[in-house]
């Protein structure tokens, strides 16, 4: 029989982690916090609720660390989507702004915002300083274009997005109020 080269503990358990936490949300977002148990999301991940009580020792933890990776992980696209010069600036904020917040409509946005209020410590200081570095992330983009008050427009942007958002019930109808909101204010 031949060896397999077997992956590092340490990389093994970064994939199982990151399976988990996205097993987590996707749970989170179908169910809610509040309905979700770590029963379904050990069903979801496809472990033992023993192996998931191994990696998070609460629901809080868990969520927390599933809504932090999942912030990081969008902001990292969104450097990258507007990062990409082969694009116009219109889609790369389209995409960005898409990534940011198109995929966040729904019942789990409106809970998160009630739940973090409960509990403010809950999502700690990424939930504070993700948008601030979402806005950077914008303005550093549209600086190019719009030096003298790259700042405001983007602030403008986002403040559309927000409001677009919290309005419609899907993605496709973020992406449909969103392009002309992105229009006008990046004429």
């Amino acid at each position: 029989m031949i060896d397999q080269p077997l992956e590092t503990s340490a990389s093994a358990e970064s994939g199982r982690r990151q399976t988990v936490l996205d097993a987590a949300l996707a749970t989170f977002v179908r169910f809610g916090y509040r309905k979700t148990s770590m029963d379904d999301v050990a069903a979801a991940a496809h472990i033992s609720r023993q192996g998931l009580y191994f990696l998070f020792d609460s629901k809080k933890a868990l969520f927390r660390e599933a809504v932090s990776n999942a912030l990081e992980r969008d902001l990292e696209a969104v450097a990258r989507d507007l990062s990409a010069p082969e694009l116009p600036l219109k889609n790369r904020l389209i995409a960005a702004f898409d990534r940011w917040g198109g995929g966040y409509i729904g019942p789990l946005t409106a809970e998160v915002s009630g739940f973090t209020a409960e509990d403010p410590a809950l999502l700690g200081d990424i939930l504070a300083s993700a948008p601030g570095r979402f806005e950077l992330l914008v303005t550093g983009a549209v600086a190019g274009s719009y030096a003298a008050d790259a700042e405001h427009r983007s602030q403008t942007m986002i403040s559309a997005s927000i409001g677009i958002k919290h309005q419609v019930t899907s993605r496709d109808e973020y992406l449909a109020r969103l392009a002309p909101a992105v229009d006008i204010i990046f004429p």
